[in-house]
């Protein structure tokens, strides 16, 4: 027994690191593994984590190898689908880690920890929410904080017990972009530089604002001079809120909603003038890029999930006693008055903070 009760790492050698989460949720690890791998040069260290959430990852120089969880093999066949699984785990079983690192609090991850016979599994407390024996899965437990915390400094936790403990400055989020993203995105863009990229949706409609009040903001943006770019993803729900923006926007306005990867994403992002989105991937993205933007907060919490170490950061909120309440909606309703409530006004004079050269940034 020592002092704080660290784990041993000296003979460490290999390190899983499991994040079982969105994308959004998935590229805030990445202080984690950078500071492992500052840490613990000679350690091999992997991850395991969904398949379509990789590219929040691939790229990173201190990720060896990872490991995937296909949502997809939830479509066929009861059979089929744990064949793939078992084979999965027996795989990382296989692997002989010397430590796992479970920073998603779910029964997955905690599967993982088990099968791996890793001496060492480091997991975060649920309280009474323990399957699996989870006391007994794990050797070492997070303690959770009861204050408002943003995730990037909770994740953290699982090094600080260890006996890892990041300087301030090492605790910067990576994003790796290839160059033929930089390249297609040139070519989607038609040579239009000095744009500002709008990214007005979320899978949970709950954190986006109505298609109307985007619509008035491009408006105005293109009033100022500005060109305006709109981004989504390739779902369904979020194409058609961008069409319906578009109908209530100038034709200049470019919609590249759905036509782009991830990475392509992040090479728009990379490259803008400023970013303005609600709380999804792009504002971790451009916290990575050090991207100007101006967040758009409502039911969910800037302080867990707000700009991170991004000095050209902006957040808008409305001053409400309700907020932030974490629901999907106002009792419930999928629609957030917090979002539908919020002026453009407010939006634009974060817009003119942000493009000033040292902006207060709410972070």
């Amino acid at each position: 027994m020592t002092y704080g009760n660290y784990p041993d790492l000296k003979n460490v050698k290999k390190i899983l690191v499991v994040k079982m989460r969105h994308h959004g949720d998935v590229l805030l690890t990445s202080p984690v593994f950078s500071f492992l791998k500052k840490s613990l040069p000679s350690v091999q260290l992997d991850a395991y984590i969904y398949k379509d959430t990789l590219p929040m990852l691939e790229g990173h120089p201190g990720i060896s190898k990872f490991h995937t969880y296909d949502r997809g093999w939830k479509k066929g066949s009861l059979f089929s689908r744990l064949k793939k699984e078992i084979s999965l785990l027996l795989q990382i079983r296989r692997e002989k880690y010397d430590l796992v690192i479970n920073l998603t609090e779910g029964d997955r991850g905690a599967l993982v920890a088990l099968v791996s016979q890793s001496p060492y599994k480091i997991g975060f407390d649920r309280g009474g929410k323990r399957i699996f024996g989870r006391k007994k899965v794990y050797t070492h437990t997070v303690k959770n904080t009861p204050t408002p915390r943003h995730t990037v400094e909770k994740q953290l936790d699982a090094l600080r017990c260890m006996g890892l403990f990041p300087k301030q400055e090492e605790r910067d989020l990576f994003f790796h972009i290839p160059e033929q993203s930089y390249s297609h995105v040139k070519e989607l863009l038609g040579g239009i530089e000095d744009y500002v990229v709008i990214h007005p949706v979320s899978r949970w409609r709950f954190k986006c604002l109505p298609p109307e009040a985007i619509g008035a903001l491009a408006s105005e943006l293109v009033l100022q001079g500005k060109k305006v770019v709109l981004t989504s993803g390739p779902d369904k729900e979020e194409r058609d809120m961008i069409e319906a923006i578009r109908k209530t926007c100038p034709e200049e306005v470019m919609d590249l909603g759905g036509k782009t990867s991830l990475k392509d994403l992040g090479a728009l992002i990379a490259k803008a003038e400023l970013l303005v989105c609600v709380d999804s991937v792009p504002l971790h993205m451009a916290s990575a890029l050090k991207t100007p933007v101006v967040a758009l907060f409502g039911p969910t919490s800037e302080l867990n999930w707000g700009p991170w170490m991004n000095q050209k950061a902006v957040v808008v909120t409305r001053n409400m006693p309700c907020r932030p309440c974490f629901k999907d909606g106002c009792a419930g309703s999928k629609m957030s008055d917090c979002l539908f409530t919020m002026s453009i006004e407010s939006i634009l004079s974060a817009v003119e903070k942000v493009s000033q050269e040292n902006p207060l940034a709410l972070v």
